[in-house]
């Protein structure tokens, strides 16, 4: 075989220049994450700072999301940590959280106010509706990567029809899905694997 034909490995994830580039880049994605923040984190994150591929945002969601804590909370801290230690994964977690929080104090002021108004009402819904579009979006958007991953497309499926019908449709309680699923899930892995 021609060795010439051998394509050359990807380029490595970009990396956090810096304690303040990380900071202002949490800080944007926090800003830009109203409901579902899973589709503007991996556009973020693998997308434009390149900072993950969509393996690793794979596999470092499916880390954030057993944690205990939100899922981005999660995440920031392990990408923070990775790149610059405890003063990184504070930092991200200081980006991720300062400014929203001021905002969602200066909303609930508001909210307090005008509650009662059919506008506020009305924008509520069309944020809920907008919201579960940005994850159902990402959700299709990285199936394409779990293709590669050791756990076949039918065994996939199969779990996440079985995770919706439990939690969504028969109100199960989500740690017990979890542990049945992810078990299930990281079994089939485990025997692919070895």
């Amino acid at each position: 075989m021609n060795s010439s034909a051998v394509s050359p490995p990807p380029p490595a994830p970009r990396r956090p220049q810096s304690l303040a580039d990380l900071f202002i880049s949490f800080t944007l994605l926090a800003l830009q994450g109203f409901g579902g923040v899973l589709g503007v984190v991996q556009r973020e994150l693998v997308e434009r700072k390149q900072w993950l591929t969509q393996e690793e945002f794979l596999e470092d969601w499916a880390v954030a999301q057993i944690m205990p804590g939100p899922n981005v909370v999660n995440l920031s801290l392990m990408i923070g940590a990775r790149h610059f230690g405890f003063a990184g994964a504070m930092t991200a977690l200081a980006g991720l959280l300062a400014l929203p929080l001021l905002i969602v104090l200066v909303v609930g002021v508001l909210h307090d106010r005008f509650a009662d108004s059919p506008a506020v009402v009305g924008a509520l819904r069309g944020l809920a509706a907008v919201s579960a579009g940005l994850i159902a979006g990402a959700g299709l958007k990285l199936t394409a990567a779990l293709a590669h991953g050791p756990i076949p497309r039918a065994w996939g499926a199969a779990i996440c029809i079985a995770g919706f019908v439990l939690v969504a449709l028969l109100h199960q309680p989500l740690l017990a899905v979890l542990l049945v699923l992810g078990g299930l899930g990281c079994l089939i892995a485990w025997r692919k694997l070895t």
